[in-house]
């Protein structure tokens, strides 16, 4: 074995103050790098490396886990994944909100949101039949960043069923259970709803925990777009903990929110709630940290009331970036006729108490996730934007938690609630994930008029030991792998 002293690195990353993802206080440490492993941390002041990178002054944390992404096709379609990288982020969490690219039958039909994310004009190139497949295209042609799949509830419900405006009947029940089956097999981490939806509104609980069992029998996790983040809140809650209790699953509760004037400072009633579950079931949330949403463009009158700024439009790309209240007025037509003119379309939407937005954040166990939406012309500003938010406007400027406790919500709190292993920490023997960054000028450029901006402060990013960002440029590397529960 090689001595201390004589330690081969390709990498050395020296005078960094180290922040390793467990909440545990700062420290002046190097850390040393063989391959796509991390093999030092400590005093390096006698060792060499093929590549020395200077962090005197500057964080090194493990590379940031996006909790909640729609990334799936996009990790094809445009695998450096700047938007990503250049933030900070090393691994996605895909196959959110019900909605994953696989395992999507060729004759199925991709409603909304489905289509936002698996689009026969947009991405006919990165649908598979099986999730094995998908998989197997993300292993040769790998992107920048990890991806830690999930498949998606809406998805199996398009390929098994007949019409989505029902329960499902047992044989199609049966034939969602086999394709979770496939999917778990190949490496999912687990399954998502998004009961919220209309391709998935008339599923019942049954439905879901049925649908669900292939996740008790192989150690899967259930995630969720719940039914209702507004008036109905909290009984949406308690359905998704009945859920994880029936199936004896982990359960992570999607982009926490409360939505609508009528809502604001519910967050006072559902984060205790949360907390009490927590003592008995294994629970998760993550949020985003803006006060604004991004999804479809509804078509209900309903849900298109406040400002609501389309995203993107198939039908009408010149009015991307524009209020739909001054598009309805210019048309002389009410919202929701619009809204039918302009699609398929997205939409900002922007429906949220910031002192719930904060209070969320705040909460000990909320991870970070941002929720982008890659196709759209002009995205919600947290597809490029959010980790360097959290860390400069909410942990530097507003104090909303120390820094060490804004990289455990982004890393070691993420891996650990999804099973990743060797990922999210700093320690000898972890696969070497890490971002170099100026805690005293991270923070965000990315607005809602201009969305597609690089972060700031973001200096050197590395995915399983090979440096894919550095000094504000995307080195070009695609270093990236699919993880799963168990690698």
């Amino acid at each position: 074995m090689a001595s201390r002293d004589d330690m081969k690195l390709s990498i050395l990353i020296r005078g960094a103050t180290l922040i390793d993802g467990t909440k545990r206080p700062r420290v002046d440490a190097d850390v040393g790098i063989d391959g796509d492993q991390i093999v030092f941390i400590g005093d390096a002041s006698r060792l060499t490396a093929d590549r020395v990178i200077d962090a005197s002054g500057k964080i090194l944390a493990p590379g940031f886990i996006d909790s909640h992404t729609h990334d799936d096709a996009a990790l094809l379609l445009d695998p450096l994944m700047l938007a990503k990288v250049s933030q900070g982020v090393t691994s996605v969490v895909t196959g959110n909100c019900g909605v994953s690219t696989a395992p999507l039958a060729d004759h199925a039909p991709r409603p909304m949101p489905l289509s936002l994310i698996a689009s026969r004009e947009l991405h006919g190139g990165a649908s598979f039949p099986d999730f094995a497949g998908y998989l197997g295209a993300l292993e040769r042609s790998p992107a920048s960043v990890n991806v830690i799949p999930m498949v998606g509830h809406t998805t199996l419900r398009v390929s098994a069923m007949d019409a989505l405006d029902r329960e499902a009947r047992p044989d199609e029940v049966r034939a969602m259970q086999a394709l979770l089956s496939e999917a778990m097999d190949a490496g999912a981490v687990g399954l998502s709803t998004g009961t919220y939806y209309p391709p998935a509104a008339a599923a019942t609980t049954r439905e879901i925990v049925e649908v669900c069992r292939p996740l008790a029998e192989k150690g899967g996790i259930y995630v969720t777009h719940m039914r209702d983040e507004a008036d109905r809140c909290v009984e949406s809650i308690e359905e998704t903990l009945e859920i994880g209790r029936a199936l004896g699953v982990p359960v992570v509760i999607s982009h926490h929110k409360l939505a609508r004037e009528q809502n604001f400072g519910r967050s006072l009633v559902t984060l205790p709630l949360i907390e009490a579950a927590m003592k008995c079931q294994c629970v998760g949330l993550d949020c985003y940290p803006y006060d604004a949403s991004s999804t479809m463009l509804h078509q209900d009158e309903a849900r298109l009331k406040g400002r609501v700024r389309i995203a993107s439009s198939g039908s009408h790309p010149e009015l991307v970036g524009h209020e739909l209240a001054d598009i309805a007025a210019s048309w002389g037509v009410s919202l929701a006729e619009a809204s039918k003119r302009l699609q398929p379309a997205s939409a900002i939407y922007f429906s949220m108490d910031e002192a719930d937005v904060q209070r969320i954040l705040a909460f000990e166990q909320t991870m970070i996730g941002s929720d982008g939406l890659p196709s759209s012309e002009k995205p919600h500003p947290r597809l490029w934007g959010t980790f360097s938010r959290v860390l400069g406007r909410y942990c530097r400027e507003l104090n909303l938690f120390p820094l060490e406790t804004a990289i455990w919500k982004m890393t070691g709190l993420t891996a650990r609630t999804f099973g990743i292993g060797r990922r999210g920490t700093i320690e000898v023997g972890n696969y070497a994930d890490l971002v170099v960054f100026d805690a005293q000028t991270v923070g965000d450029r990315a607005t809602y008029e201009n969305p597609a901006q690089p972060s700031a402060g973001i200096e050197t990013v590395i995915v399983n030991g090979e440096v894919t960002f550095a000094r504000g440029v995307h080195i070009g590397r695609r270093a990236g792998r699919v993880l799963t529960r168990t690698r």
